[in-house]
């Protein structure tokens, strides 16, 4: 199996309300937490790390609390399955989401918003993810996800 290999870190508020970053490249999944692809020979912790650095300017402190893990099957906006972890990177205040500065490559926009109102912005299985992993940090137990399929039928 050829896979592509992912890990982000995912943030609320003091409220618990999830942090997702706009993307400027990808109509198809336009909300995402701060993450991305694995660099050859990196851990997943250290993509979650190194991409949330890039992407935000936050460096996430350890040690790593899986929240879920994800697969998706190949399919016609990706030929690779996908394999993704997700970090739990804590509760941030109003100062550090000020605080965030964007990578304008990658994400044009931070926003903080309460999970129904996350729903009309985001494809129902990123929806249906976001809330898996908020309900993963509420219970501590952490969830798996396989229905981000890239549009596979």
């Amino acid at each position: 199996m050829k896979a592509t290999g992912f890990a982000c870190v995912y943030f609320t508020d003091e409220r618990d309300r999830p942090l997702q970053l706009h993307s400027v490249y990808s109509p198809a999944h336009p909300w995402q937490p701060p993450g991305g692809t694995m660099e050859p020979g990196e851990r997943p912790w250290q993509t979650a790390v190194r991409e949330c650095r890039e992407e935000t300017g936050i460096t996430v402190a350890g040690p790593p609390r899986l929240l879920a893990a994800v697969y998706g099957l190949p399919g016609d906006e990706w030929p690779y399955s996908t394999v993704g972890l997700v970090f739990d990177g804590g509760r941030l205040d109003e100062e550090q989401i000020r605080g965030i500065a964007l990578d304008p490559e990658e994400h044009d926009e931070v926003r903080v918003l309460g999970m129904e109102e996350w729903r009309p912005l985001m494809p129902a299985r990123d929806f249906a993810r976001l809330r898996a992993i908020a309900g993963a940090r509420r219970t501590g137990v952490a969830a798996y996800f396989d229905t981000w399929d890239w549009g596979a039928g």
